[in-house]
């Protein structure tokens, strides 16, 4: 049984917002951000992560989290598996009643995470420079309640994300495929124009939260 006064994380922020990415996207969430990340992705938007944070308790958390009105909550990074309180951290959430989902890279192994947790897996393309991260031991424990992000950069990205995509059958295997073009830096008509002349399926999606509020921390 965890103890949720003595377990405990170093945390960067909580906060709330509407969710940018993925299935729940557009759904007010309180995010769970972790400090620390193993990986040095070229196109990171959470390099501010790496370090700092504060050290709060299991109990601690779960109090702020619930000062917010949203039941669904977001655990992210970073990497937050690189924390090993990560897990208590999700089954204790988990238990308070909330929808929870998990933002992780490709770099982890994620069999241990709470089944009732939708693990969002991050697969690291040649483009991000950690390619060599991805775990793919993780694909075949993913369910169709999981779901995988490819962040795409340029059309080398976009062609080996379509081959992972048919070489692990992805679309029968998990809830969602997602494919989303790296922030300013593949235009997004683009890459719904490739998606398109393919018939892929996979969900194309864009990050919500820079549109309504630009590339800032904490929205």
């Amino acid at each position: 049984m965890t103890s949720l006064s003595k377990e405990s994380l170093r945390i960067s922020e909580i906060f709330y917002s509407l969710q940018g990415e993925a299935r729940e996207c557009g759904l007010p969430t309180v995010f769970v951000r972790l400090t620390g990340c193993p990986l040095r992705c070229t196109y990171c938007d959470s390099e501010y992560a790496f370090y700092g944070g504060e050290r709060m308790t299991l109990e601690q958390i779960l109090q702020q989290v619930q000062s917010y009105p949203a039941r669904y909550v977001c655990v992210t990074g970073g990497e937050p598996l690189a924390q090993p309180n990560c897990l208590p951290l999700l089954e204790a959430l988990c238990d308070a009643g909330y929808s929870v989902s998990l933002e992780t890279s490709g770099a982890m192994p994620v069999e241990n995470v709470d089944p009732r947790v939708s693990r969002v897996v991050d697969l690291k393309t040649p483009a991000s420079g950690e390619q060599h991260r991805n775990r793919m031991e993780n694909m075949q424990v993913l369910t169709r309640r999981d779901q995988i992000k490819f962040v795409i950069c340029d059309r080398s990205d976009y062609d080996w994300a379509r081959f992972t995509l048919d070489q692990y059958r992805l679309p029968e295997r998990v809830g969602e495929v997602l494919f989303s073009p790296s922030y300013e830096q593949l235009p997004a008509r683009q890459l719904a124009e490739w998606i398109l002349q393919d018939g892929l399926p996979v969900r194309m999606q864009m990050q919500l939260h820079k549109l309504l509020w630009g590339d800032i921390p904490g929205v």
